[in-house]
């Protein structure tokens, strides 16, 4: 199952096929990334029996349950607090967040700033579509200005959030953006998050064609996934690319690299500090 060609990669290998058929509409994007986060784990040799996937609630949470592998689908918003014990307690895992942007950015977002603040080890991959999809289509942290959900029917006013730049202010020491067309250059994102070591954020433009994409009124699944590119994406790292429902540029590949002390490393540094102290002290 494990190696590191293409052709090798079977992803039915890595699946729970006995809970097919899945959930999401024709054309998610949720599916796609999903495809490029085993593929990355498959080129990296990662068992699966060495891998823990935590996820939250929507569209983006239910994504983890189909892989074959260690899975915890906990509560809105909280993916990466369950993610912070689980890494602590078993620093031998490969912890690996799938998230989405109303899960991450609202009502986790507190969650998330820390998360990226401690550093801890672990890669945290937001699937942003731009709408809450599984749970009935209200806006989003990340919903373009002016268009439609079931919570501005009048079109959106409120301005989007950058989740990249969140992350990286909030102090995650690698933090990427790739859209979900590129999709060898997702998955290369991916190995090198999870390669990282420290918190790495993973921002995924994706479409939700059926709840989003159908009320603004924006084509099928291909043309939304089409649009991502725009026939204006250098193809290389840390380019401006056009988001097709956003104004102005967006950059995608890797955002922000930088070494900054591991969580659980210092963290267990220091209690073992403090445990020599007092035994001086008490003898």
């Amino acid at each position: 199952m494990q190696g590191t060609e293409h052709s090798d990669f079977d992803i039915r290998d890595y699946l729970r096929t006995d809970l097919f058929p899945h959930f999401m509409c024709p054309g998610c994007g949720h599916g796609i990334a999903l495809r490029a986060l085993l593929w990355a784990l498959h080129e990296l040799d990662i068992s699966m029996n060495n891998l823990a996937l935590v996820s939250g609630i929507g569209c983006s949470g239910r994504t983890a349950a189909y892989v074959d592998t260690n899975t915890m689908h906990v509560t809105h918003g909280r993916p990466l607090a369950f993610a912070t014990g689980l890494k602590l307690a078993r620093p031998d895992l490969e912890v690996v967040v799938i998230t989405g942007d109303g899960d991450c950015l609202a009502i986790g977002g507190n969650h998330l700033i820390h998360a990226c603040r401690r550093n801890l080890d672990m890669t945290c991959v937001m699937l942003n579509n731009e709408v809450y999809g599984m749970t009935g289509g209200q806006v989003s942290p990340t919903t373009s200005n002016d268009r439609f959900t079931t919570t501005t029917p009048l079109g959106n006013h409120e301005p989007v959030f950058d989740a990249c730049e969140l992350a990286t202010a909030a102090g995650a020491s690698l933090v990427g953006r790739e859209i979900t067309l590129q999709t060898p250059s997702l998955k290369d994102l991916f190995k090198t998050a999870l390669s990282h070591r420290g918190f790495s954020f993973v921002e995924v433009i994706s479409d939700c064609t059926e709840i989003y994409g159908r009320k603004n009124d924006l084509g099928n699944s291909t043309e939304m996934i089409l649009k991502q590119k725009s026939g204006i994406r250098p193809e290389s790292y840390g380019n401006a690319v056009e988001h097709p429902f956003r104004p102005g540029d967006w950059k995608t590949g890797i955002l922000t690299r930088v070494e900054r002390p591991e969580y659980g490393d210092s963290y267990r540094q220091h209690i073992a500090t403090k445990q020599r102290a007092v035994k001086t002290v008490t003898k």
